[in-house]
């Protein structure tokens, strides 16, 4: 039986996954302008800093830093995902008998966290998060993903566009083993 155990501790960076209830839509994109509101809605409410961010279409990677009197990331998420949710349309075919009250079929009901360790940790949360739109076939270089934070940390330095991305991302379509971008690093 899984245990979910949750970081309580203040000050700290948390990874999150948060998915759209209906795999392969296009929900957080076609409607961006409502997320990025309750994104703002709830960090003037709730203030926390967004780190690092990727939204694609049914799923957003991101990196929070809470401040260091306050650990309660769920009230944050509760109010990102009501906050857009009540300024969208619920889909026409979901089946009300599947919802609790006051749901439109929006979200996935749970997100998955994760409080980073160390500076290994994030690094490797980071890239992740700047390459999630390789590894999901939708562009063949990070940098090409107009909804990433990717394009901050190339004007601060910290992601080089052209470079290596990294052995676990696929190029656009997964037809092959080996990227453009590998940087003559075999892969098997």
């Amino acid at each position: 039986m899984p245990r979910d155990i949750r970081s309580d501790r203040p000050d700290v960076i948390c990874f999150f996954t948060v998915r759209a209830a209906r795999r392969g839509t296009d929900l957080f994109l076609r409607e961006i302008d409502p997320l990025r509101g309750a994104m703002r809605k709830a960090k003037d409410q709730y203030p926390f800093e967004i780190s690092e961010i990727v939204v694609l279409g049914d799923v957003m990677h991101t990196l929070w830093r809470l401040p260091p009197d306050d650990a309660d990331f769920s009230t944050r998420w509760r109010m990102v995902k009501s906050l857009f949710s009540r300024s969208v349309d619920a889909p026409g075919d979901v089946s009300g008998q599947r919802l609790c009250p006051g749901e439109k079929g929006l979200w996935q009901r749970r997100f998955w966290e994760h409080a980073i360790r160390d500076a290994d940790d994030l690094a490797a949360h980071r890239h992740m998060i700047w390459t999630a739109p390789v590894q999901a076939g939708l562009v063949n270089r990070p940098e090409q993903w107009a909804h990433s934070s990717i394009h901050r940390a190339i004007s601060q330095g910290q992601f080089k566009p052209g470079g290596p991305v990294g052995r676990a991302y696929m190029p656009l379509g997964g037809r092959t083993t080996r990227a453009p971008y590998y940087a003559g690093v075999e892969t098997r």
